[in-house]
């Protein structure tokens, strides 16, 4: 059981949570098109710590989201996050952020599709179902109208995140529900969070980084 400092920057949604012994009792977040996380990240942390009474080495852990996401955006978070469990001497922990983004939702059946935007018509996806199991690993992807048709024909689909409003551009099939206007949030990540606490599944904070799924850059073909 902890009192672990949750950290989210994945999207242009800042955001971070307090969470104790897995439930989120304090939440500081602002959607800034601009991605004003180095502005903002800091402030929010040392707010949400003074508003509830807490100093920083009151804190069992760290919690981060990893990614996929923003390039940028994962930096700052993760730079932050590492810089105080170093200072402080506690654990840092990583929460994937497609699955914290799943857990927005809690549909009794179908499977949920976690997506972000990525560029043109790609997204970072991964698939779970009503517990939140993985049924398809994270992928980078390029979107058509036979996407996620598999899933589709079977029951119904959940689409979650900002790679939504592009997604629905093109998938028409009547078992597809897009859930819009939503983005990975703290508020989620004190659960997963607690759960990778209890169980020491903690991060080599010399080592960790975010997980930005380099592999899917396309690059120009060489000329002959």
């Amino acid at each position: 059981m902890a009192l672990i400092l949750n950290i989210e920057t994945a999207t242009t949604n800042c955001s971070v949570s307090l969470s104790k012994d897995g439930e989120t009792f304090a939440l500081l977040e602002d959607n800034d098109k601009n991605y004003s996380h180095a502005e903002r990240l800091h402030t929010y942390i040392e707010q949400i710590l003074q508003s509830n009474d807490l100093e920083a080495n009151n804190l069992d852990a760290i919690a981060v989201s990893k990614g996929p996401g923003s390039y940028t955006g994962l930096r700052i978070g993760v730079s932050s996050a590492k810089g105080l469990s170093y200072a402080l001497n506690i654990p840092l922990i990583s929460v994937s952020t497609l699955e914290a983004l799943a857990h927005q939702m809690q549909p009794e059946s179908g499977v949920i599709i976690s997506m972000l935007d990525a560029r043109r018509m790609e997204v970072y996806s991964a698939i779970y179902d009503t517990n939140y199991n993985a049924i398809r690993a994270i992928e980078a992807e390029v979107l058509n109208e036979n996407s996620y048709g598999d899933y589709l024909e079977q029951g119904i689909v959940y689409f979650i995140g900002n790679g939504v409003a592009k997604t629905k551009t093109l998938i028409t099939h009547p078992n597809a529900v897009f859930i819009e206007d939503k983005l990975p949030s703290a508020r989620e990540m004190g659960m997963l969070a607690e759960y990778k606490y209890k169980k020491n599944d903690i991060e080599d904070v010399a080592y960790f980084e975010p997980y930005y799924l380099k592999d899917f850059v396309a690059l120009k073909p060489k000329s002959k």
